[in-house]
């Protein structure tokens, strides 16, 4: 990914290294927004959530980004979803968001999500595009509410959905129900993007 960041008709897109500080910064102030209004301690979250209290603490801070699976399990220890935590809420004057202009939302462990949807509180569609290092898997299995569609774009990545694994491939597609445990591990040399679709908006 370049570095270019660019702005788009109303938003500003931050791109995976310039804009992650800033990324880190906004997520740690609605997690801790969103552990307040439900009457959480830092202890409880870290509890529900199964980390330490310490990483909790510096998520909120800006000073650590969760992985994907962290983040989801955070989300479920505040009763909602990743979804509206990175919710952008930005106007848009077109439905088209053209390439290059899209979104990326770092995540910790080598995988980022670029908006093909933009996140919003209430929304039904949840749609990225999720860019995979080489060797990098998600950080355990996570379930939730809703059904997942996917489209390898490029690399190799191995399905994980429970005790299954399947090795898919650039071309090929896939489909499963979000109560399925679930995760993924990128088996290639190359970086791997994914389009994965998801309804409703619970993850």
């Amino acid at each position: 990914m370049g570095k270019a960041v660019a702005k788009t008709r109303k938003s500003v897109v931050l791109s995976m290294d310039g804009g992650a500080e800033k990324q880190a910064s906004m997520l740690g102030a609605r997690i801790r927004h969103a552990r307040r209004v439900v009457h959480l301690t830092l202890t409880q979250v870290a509890a529900k959530a199964g980390c330490s209290e310490s990483l909790i603490s510096k998520i909120e801070n800006g000073q650590a980004t969760p992985s994907l699976a962290m983040l989801h399990r955070i989300a479920v220890a505040l009763e909602t979803n990743i979804s509206a935590l990175t919710a952008e809420e930005l106007p848009l004057d077109s439905p088209v968001l053209a390439r290059g202009m899209r979104p990326v939302m770092q995540t910790g462990g080598g995988i980022a999500l670029e908006r093909i949807v933009l996140a919003k509180r209430g929304g039904l569609l949840q749609a990225n595009i999720h860019i995979v290092e080489p060797g990098v898997e998600t950080d355990g299995q996570i379930v939730h509410l809703g059904e997942e569609v996917g489209y390898v774009l490029e690399g190799r990545i191995e399905l994980i959905l429970g005790e299954e694994r399947h090795l898919i491939q650039e071309g090929d597609a896939f489909t499963f129900s979000s109560q399925i445990p679930h995760g993924y591990r990128n088996v290639g040399s190359t970086v791997a993007r994914i389009l994965w679709v998801n309804t409703p908006a619970t993850f």
